[in-house]
């Protein structure tokens, strides 16, 4: 017999011994696994499926304190908040010195507009856990609600303190936001500037930062602070526009060019080359100044107003009226802009200057619609 033959029936006797039962897994790693997939398909915004895997476990391990917790933070991304409710209050039966159960629960039952019951709830995971910057958040809004706004402040701002970096600036922002509503604009840029000093730097912080050094009449740092912004954010030209138009003001014009500059390889936008403009007929070089109109002309989008304002604007300072006086009727007599006032005085004006009568008429009736006096005493 040959030995291939013989193998035979020992491989037979073999598959024969062999198991074929599947092996029974343990109870508790199951459910363990289903606990993880559940969470996974959470943080993919896969709801419905966490929720099934959760509901899954359930059945296995019914008593597991880490569930009701879990479906609440489902149903909470899902708005079912009545729902989300009593999951964390079932949480709370079974950890109630969970700081995160308390702290979640504060915040639902804020949605809910039970905010009494959401106070003593996120006093409570500041007890457990003083440094719960959720529980703080909210505990700011609350106040800010009942128009504590000291308090919103002190909140908010304890709440930037504790938070992960990546919330902070947004945090302090909000702080900021209650303080300037309020007329606060000292203590805004108080805040401001010692959390720029404790090291945030988003381009919102900085440019927020920027304003209120504007508003306190605080130029250079207004500037230093926008081109801080702008370097963090470099898809936005606007925020260099800003820097050398503080420049400009300041007298520092090589400066302001080169701001204005950097905002042109962001994006190439009109109202940037007029400023340019600008810049070079007040050293009188009308020669660059007709450059940078002609750049102007050829990136203008003809759908913002200030834009073809501006370049209206300039073409009438180079002696080019009737082009400026075109690009006004256009933009006037647009539907969506044909009650803006001023607008429309502009093209009367201009139009008077060019004898353009019809023109003048044209636009002082719409002033006169658009007015509360009938604009008689605006139009010419």
């Amino acid at each position: 017999m040959s030995s291939r033959l013989r193998a035979l029936p020992l491989l037979a006797l073999l598959t024969s011994g062999a198991c074929t039962e599947t092996p029974k897994l343990d109870p508790k790693d199951q459910a363990e696994g289903l606990y993880i997939r559940g969470n996974s398909e959470y943080l993919q915004g896969n709801f419905d499926a966490a929720l099934k895997s959760f509901d899954e476990m359930k059945g296995l391990m019914p008593a597991d304190p880490r569930l009701p917790a879990a479906r609440g933070e489902v149903l909470l991304s899902m708005s079912r908040l009545e729902e989300a409710s009593k999951e964390f209050e079932a949480a709370l039966r079974l950890e109630p010195k969970r700081s995160t159960n308390w702290s979640r629960l504060g915040f639902i039952q804020a949605q809910l507009g039970k905010a009494d019951e959401a106070r003593k709830s996120l006093q409570k995971a500041l007890e457990l856990h003083p440094r719960d910057f959720n529980a703080l958040e909210q505990l700011g809004e609350l106040a800010e609600e009942r128009g504590d706004h000291d308090d919103a402040v002190a909140r908010l701002t304890q709440a930037a303190e504790a938070a992960p970096d990546a919330s902070k600036a947004d945090l302090t922002l909000r702080a900021v936001e209650i303080l300037t509503t309020q007329g606060r604009q000292e203590d805004a840029l108080v805040l401001l500037r010692k959390a720029t000093a404790q090291g945030l730097s988003s381009p919102e912080l900085l440019t927020a930062l920027g304003d209120a050094e504007v508003r306190a009449g605080r130029l250079p740092e207004a500037a230093t602070a926008y081109q801080e912004a702008a370097k963090k954010s470099p898809k936005d030209p606007t925020l260099w526009e800003l820097v050398g138009e503080i420049q400009l003001k300041l007298g520092k014009r090589d400066e302001a060019l080169a701001a204005y500059r950097e905002s042109l390889k962001v994006k190439d936008r009109a109202i940037v080359h007029v400023a340019l403009a600008r810049a070079h007929l007040a050293a009188e070089d009308k020669a660059a100044a007709e450059w940078e109109l002609q750049k102007a002309l050829e990136s203008v989008s003809g759908s913002d107003v200030r834009e073809m304002q501006e370049v209206a604007g300039l073409l009438t300072t180079l002696g080019r009226k009737p082009d400026a006086l075109r690009i006004l009727t256009s933009l006037g007599s647009e539907p969506g802009h044909a009650k803006d006032v001023e607008l429309q005085l502009a093209t009367a004006r201009l139009a008077r200057d060019l004898k353009d009568t019809a023109t003048v008429q044209a636009a002082c009736a719409r002033v006169a619609l658009a007015s509360t006096d009938g604009g008689v005493a605006k139009c010419p």
